[in-house]
């Protein structure tokens, strides 16, 4: 028989995994269960959003399209890029459609990673990060943001991670799951350490179009930065399109070329109707995406004061959709919390370790949900802290 621990790879082995989808996973096998555990909108995409792809499949749209995508939508993705935050691209040489912006992350990793060189990685963030620098044969250096800096990189402290393996930094902002943000003048300063240096910037600006307190900046709108910046998005988180698995890269020619090799082995393309569907979302979206921010930070506000009255401190998040409730005043661990308010209470919220070691006492709620549903869960979690003061 064969022994497959001399044929797994030893690297994806080690890859523990996602702390987000194991208490997704242990809430589905119970019931009553209220869950805010999935950073996944609870709007329908909208409907002349999903009527484009049903044309298109009406019409027999089903082939391939070109491997960095449809042209029509490279240059919706461009001018959306240009009108929103200031940035132009060229749509034939520095855009790639990919396969979410999961895909757009990978590949950055892939195509300018060599064995041994290092990546910095912020935490608390979001998940796939360093397992997919660890498996692009990088060693992730972490970053640890603190709360008394409000989850923001503290430039003394990425001064002093880099080293002259340094191949690239990641900048997860709006930051999940802390709802962070960083502002012009907060990137200037990460920027201005950057110049001069070899060291690339990867982006992450999937929810770029859900901030609350001002626009949102990218690092590649300023000075020098555009020619070292990758930037991953997608259309999953702004349009209430997760399950379309659309996203793209925008990225210096140079970069974009390497990128798409990548891309063209292993996906080929991307969905053709999710590429027709995505081209309406970007020319006509934009009053969807005002009604479903101002939605969410609806739903911001009021969890941010239940938890509060509640007697659970949080940073009040400033874009995404979480929040980052501290919890490990409780005397327990954030895992333990996490359980027994799954267990015991029936409500699944995701324990902050899942996003890194920083996020240790402190847990991720999605309010990516309706009012309703999240007043069921704060009466769920009121009822659990009550029972730990006794």
């Amino acid at each position: 028989m064969i022994d497959y621990n001399k044929v797994l790879s030893k690297t994806v082995v080690n890859t523990p995994k996602s702390g987000i989808r194991k208490f997704f996973d242990l809430m589905n096998t119970m019931e009553d269960v209220v869950g805010l555990t999935v950073g996944e909108p609870d709007f329908q995409t909208p409907w002349h959003i999903r009527e484009a792809g049903i044309t298109s499949l009406e019409k027999g749209k089903t082939y391939y399209t070109a491997n960095a995508g449809l042209t029509e939508l490279r240059h919706e993705i461009n001018n959306y890029m240009t009108r929103r935050f200031g940035i132009s691209y060229i749509p034939e040489k520095e855009v790639i459609v990919t396969v979410g912006g999961s895909e757009a992350i990978d590949i950055a990793f892939r195509s300018v990673i060599e064995p041994g060189d290092e990546v910095i990685v912020p935490t608390p963030s979001f998940v796939c990060y360093a397992p997919l620098a660890r498996m692009s044969g990088a060693n992730p250096v972490i970053l640890e943001t603190k709360l008394e800096d409000n989850f923001k990189i503290n430039p003394e402290a990425l001064k002093a991670a880099i080293t002259s393996k340094t191949k690239l930094l990641v900048l997860p902002y709006p930051n999940n799951p802390t709802g962070a943000i960083m502002t012009k003048s907060e990137l200037e300063e990460i920027a201005e350490i950057l110049r001069d240096t070899n060291i690339l910037v990867l982006s992450d600006e999937i929810y770029a179009e859900l901030t609350y307190t001002g626009d949102h900046c990218s690092i590649a709108s300023l000075e020098g930065m555009r020619e070292r910046t990758i930037i991953a998005s997608g259309f999953s988180k702004a349009y209430a399109m997760t399950g379309w698995r659309l996203g793209y890269i925008c990225a210096p020619a140079p970069l974009a070329e390497q990128m798409l090799k990548i891309h063209q082995y292993g996906i080929m393309s991307s969905p053709t109707t999710s590429q027709f569907a995505a081209i309406e979302a970007l020319r006509n979206g934009d009053d969807d995406i005002a009604m479903m921010r101002d939605e969410y930070n609806r739903r911001r506000r009021y969890i941010y004061n239940g938890l509060k009255s509640i007697g659970i401190d949080s940073f009040e998040p400033e874009g995404a959709f979480y929040i980052f409730p501290k919890i490990g005043e409780f005397g327990i661990s954030g895992e333990e919390f996490c359980s027994k308010l799954l267990y015991d209470y029936k409500c699944a919220i995701v324990p902050g370790n899942a996003f890194g070691e920083s996020g240790d006492g402190f847990a991720r709620i999605s309010y990516a949900y309706s009012i309703k549903h999240i007043t069921q869960a704060l009466e769920r979690i009121e009822a659990f802290v009550q029972s730990l003061k006794k």
